[in-house]
């Protein structure tokens, strides 16, 4: 009995047992090489809710500001954008992009202060 349980247990394998070494000459274990290729649900949850957030207080910018939030977060069911690729669309500088975007950004996190400060007061 004994050896037939042992035998099980031997083809069992650890994701820290060693599997090898790298160029430097560190233990390399299977948990190291092993990846996981599902995003992390907090992550998704977490973005989720800050593109719902942005949404509740985009009112508050122009046209041109909308465009590049719009473009960088990936509103809107769109992929997120760099400054470069938006820059080349609306035909400005990205350096001006980036100008527009912190300026949008201020405004929506003085919107959101402003909100949170009433909600937090009644």
């Amino acid at each position: 009995m004994h050896l037939r349980a042992l035998k099980k247990v031997k083809k069992d394998v650890s994701l820290h047992d060693p599997i090898g070494t790298d160029k430097e000459g560190n233990e390399i274990t299977l948990i190291d090489v092993l990846q996981e290729e599902a995003e992390d649900i907090v992550d998704v949850i977490q973005t989720k809710m800050e593109k719902k957030q942005i949404y509740e207080y985009i009112h508050v910018l122009d046209e041109r500001e909308k465009e590049v939030i719009v473009g960088r977060f990936g509103l809107n069911l769109e992929e997120e954008r760099t400054q470069r690729e938006i820059a080349k669309e609306l035909g400005i500088s990205r350096s001006y992009v980036s100008r527009i975007e912190k300026r949008a950004l201020m405004k929506l996190f003085h919107e959101f202060y402003k909100q949170s400060q009433g909600k937090g007061a009644g």
